[in-house]
């Protein structure tokens, strides 16, 4: 039952990730992708650090390891900054397919980053869901303009930074690795702003504060997910969204996906699938590194869902066995 439950709420939490991307789209018609993350991110920060003040553990904001975190923090804001024009500019299911690319990325990085080892038929997966991308992307047959290779660099990107997490997680503390992407979304992106600033309309300002609204929503059922079922029951509910992309893709933006999509997408997902299975049956002897990455790439108003788990759980136990004469 606790199952069911999960997958249910893993399922709604991509159903709202997928209208958070429509909402982007529309508004990327009319504000550069800087100016979008700018803006979300500024909308998120009341609620988001509401959460993280709630971490008691002493420490400073000094990271165990800077240079593993300086690049874990730049590839989180170029993976937000591409995600966003991606969607902006691409139709709804070539961006997904195209990032959905992201955990066979992850398996890739994880050999000279966590020492992974990567058999036969995990290689053989990768190969099968990189020719998926190559079905997508068509390179001899269509054009490939900006959005495509913003796509790319964001599923790159995304995966760069989840396999970081993976290697310095445990010697970090949970806000540091929350703070600085998004600080760093923020700053970063608001330098460019006399660049790419345009006034905002009251209509569009309440968009941006739905991007901003339903990315923790999705992030907080991301997180009841997780708490209910194995993550090698969640990772695959992803692939949902691109359902959610073809009807929102016809309903709002007569786009329907092409035959190459379709396929490229089979093969994408399938080989992501195979590679969760394959993670989720070696158990300790695998450092899991696609089913421990639980965030998804182009989402920089919302917090890691990981260090977040971990923050509840330490606050959980502290009420349970409180420290008396600590100051």
């Amino acid at each position: 039952m606790g199952s069911t439950r999960g997958i249910g709420f893993a399922l709604v939490a991509f159903a709202i990730f997928s209208g958070h991307d429509a909402i982007i789209k529309i508004l990327g018609g009319n504000y550069s992708a800087f100016q979008m993350v700018w803006l979300t991110v500024l909308m998120s920060f009341p609620l988001t650090s509401v959460i993280l003040i709630r971490d008691a553990r002493p420490g400073t904001l000094r990271p165990t390891h800077p240079w593993w975190m300086l690049l874990r923090t730049l590839s989180s804001v170029i993976a937000a900054g591409c995600g966003y024009y991606a969607f902006s500019v691409l139709p709804m299911a070539d961006t997904y397919a195209i990032l959905f690319a992201s955990p066979l990325l992850i398996t890739v990085l994880s050999i000279p980053i966590l020492g992974e080892k990567v058999r036969l038929r995990r290689w053989l997966a990768v190969l099968v869901g990189l020719a998926g991308v190559g079905v997508v992307l068509q390179p001899g047959n269509a054009a490939l303009g900006p959005g495509h290779f913003a796509a790319m660099a964001g599923a790159a990107c995304g995966a760069l930074s989840s396999v970081i997490v993976r290697k310095i997680g445990n010697d970090e503390r949970n806000v540091v690795m929350l703070i600085y992407p998004l600080l760093a979304n923020f700053v970063l992106m608001g330098a460019l702003m006399p660049f790419f600033y345009k006034p905002v309309p009251a209509l569009h300002m309440g968009g941006f504060f739905a991007i901003a609204l339903l990315s923790v929503v999705a992030m907080l059922f991301m997180i009841s997910a997780y708490r209910n079922s194995e993550a090698a029951l969640v990772a695959p509910m992803q692939y949902s969204q691109i359902l959610w992309a073809t009807f929102y893709g016809w309903l709002l933006f007569d786009e329907f996906p092409g035959m190459n999509v379709a396929a490229g997408s089979v093969l994408i997902i399938g080989s992501g699938l195979y590679i969760v299975i394959r993670e989720s049956r070696q158990g300790s002897a695998s450092k899991q590194p696609v089913l421990r990455s639980r965030n998804r790439t182009g989402t920089p108003a919302a917090l890691r869902i990981g260090p977040l788990m971990r923050m509840r759980a330490a606050a959980q136990g502290n009420r349970r066995h409180p420290v008396h004469g600590a100051d």
